[in-house]
């Protein structure tokens, strides 16, 4: 009797220790701890891609969380995740999801931030989805019958270009050329060889040349200063003259001056005309008298 309450014990005690053992092994799979609290953190994504409960929530890089739940409202995606509580999340924080591995896991990717202030955990938080190999495909897919199009038009112009080197008179030519820039160069080459000393004779009398001019402008800088000197007043001495010259003829214009009273006078110019209409008048009548019986004087002398 006493065996059989052993035996019972002792099964009991190792059912027990069974459970505790699985229960801790499904607590380190899904991330549940029964001592650390959580807090509920709504994230918004446009497009999940795949993400299911109970996937993993890190913050760069270690595990703080999982997806508890998610829900469609309007064109968006809410996740219901639970962050443990001692996470330092900040207000500038970014929500990604990305991939987990190559079989197509997800996971979301927390970057806490560096803001001074925490994140309000009750308000809805923004994310984005960066894409993963089944985007990559879908993408490829939808630009197909374009790279299709690039690839004929690539081969069409390979032919071509296999078509124009493959001609013997282009290939005449091209080697025609490259010829003729071998001979040339060989040319250039014996004409500078057979002119270096002219050359360099003519790069020195270059060089004299300079520093003579040099050695001119720095003995005689005193000379040319003071030729510059006289030429920039001469200069100023001319714009000085041709601004009273301006300044004249405007008085003239505006009769300031005696020759603008006598040129613009109306009266002036209707006498002077007058005179000049008498005057050819006793010319006439003098010539008129020379050519006949002289010239007649009557005079009355009072």
């Amino acid at each position: 009797m006493k065996d059989s309450r052993k035996t019972e014990i002792k099964v009991g005690i190792t059912v027990l220790a069974g459970l505790l053992i699985l229960v801790w092994i499904l607590g380190w799979a899904k991330n549940y701890n029964l001592v650390s609290s959580q807090k509920e953190l709504l994230i918004r994504f446009d497009n999940i891609a795949g993400l299911e409960i109970g996937d993993r929530v890190t913050i760069n890089g270690i595990r703080k969380g999982t997806v508890e739940n998610f829900f469609n409202e309007n064109n968006y995606v809410i996740v219901k995740t639970l962050i443990d509580a001692d996470s330092d999340i900040r207000e500038d924080a970014k929500f990604t999801i990305l991939m987990l591995d190559l079989m197509g896991g997800k996971k979301i990717e927390i970057i806490p931030g560096i803001s001074a202030n925490k994140i309000d955990f009750k308000e809805i938080q923004n994310g984005y989805f960066s894409g993963d190999i089944s985007t990559a495909m879908a993408m490829l897919s939808s630009v197909q019958n374009d790279l299709v199009d690039v690839i004929k038009e690539v081969k069409i112009s390979l032919n071509n270009l296999n078509e124009i080197f493959a001609d013997k008179e282009f290939s005449g030519n091209v080697k025609t050329s490259f010829e003729n820039i071998t001979t040339l160069s060989g040319q250039l080459s014996e004409l500078i060889t057979a002119n270096r000393k002219d050359i360099s004779s003519l790069i020195n009398s270059s060089i004299n040349l300079t520093e003579s001019a040099n050695s001119l402008i720095t003995d005689n800088k005193e000379q040319v200063s003071e030729s510059l000197k006289r030429l920039n007043e001469f200069i100023n001495n001319s714009n000085n003259l041709v601004s009273k010259i301006d300044k004249s003829i405007e008085e003239i214009k505006n009769k300031e001056n005696n020759i603008g009273k006598i040129i613009y006078d109306e009266n002036f110019l209707k006498g002077l005309t007058e005179t000049l209409d008498q005057v050819k008048e006793l010319t006439k009548l003098l010539k008129e008298q020379l050519e006949g019986d002289g010239v007649n004087v009557d005079a009355n002398i009072f």
